[in-house]
């Protein structure tokens, strides 16, 4: 998940319990686990961040939900017990719907998106996505809320290679998910009138 500042820290005693901590949500305690190093992330992410959630997922849910489910952020994604995740928006294709549970998704999804902040790029680019090729995720998107694009990497001989970058102008498709079709120019209008705020 990606919201702005956080900071990083070895686990400790806590994150051995946080199959223990799921039961009640805390936005202040709200973290990733990724090979076993936990980040602490920030409860309120900015503005600009959150209308781009909600227009990927309403882009998504208009073509795509007789497919699947679309979730966003806060939702946990365990994959195993060291690497456990928040991202963005996820989309879980019909025939996969095995893992969801009522508390978290157990296991890859089939496409993920992130989108970037100035304290998280470094480990959405890098170390999220060498743990999503890990774990088999066939798509991966990162959002660029600054400079109002997104790279689309596919899931090819076990690496997440990138098929295209997307950007003002252009309509975001996919092979591998017919329902795809984002208004890259409309996705990013909302944006605009953050631009110039503190």
């Amino acid at each position: 998940m990606n919201s702005g500042d956080s900071t990083f820290r070895k686990p400790d005693m806590a994150a051995n319990t946080v199959k223990e901590q799921q039961e009640i949500y805390d936005p202040s305690d709200r973290y990733e686990i990724i090979d076993g190093v936990r980040y602490d992330l920030k409860p309120s992410p900015l503005v600009d961040h959150q209308v781009l959630i909600g227009g990927l997922y309403t882009a998504l849910h208009r073509t795509c939900q007789p497919n699947g489910i679309i979730l966003f952020a806060p939702m946990d994604v365990y994959l195993d017990d060291n690497n456990i995740i928040q991202p963005d928006v996820i989309f879980i294709l019909n025939k996969n719907a095995g893992i969801i549970t009522r508390k978290r998704i157990e296991g890859a999804p089939d496409l993920l998106v992130e989108i970037l902040s100035p304290s998280t790029a470094n480990r959405d680019k890098i170390r999220k996505k060498a743990l999503y090729e890990r774990f088999g995720l066939k798509e991966y998107w990162i959002a660029d809320p600054v400079h109002h694009t997104i790279d689309r990497f596919v899931l090819e001989q076990d690496k997440l290679q990138l098929r295209g970058v997307y950007g003002e102008g252009d309509t975001l498709t996919s092979e591998l998910f017919a329902c795809v079709s984002i208004d890259m120019t409309a996705l990013f209008a909302p944006l605009a009138r953050f631009q110039d705020m503190e």
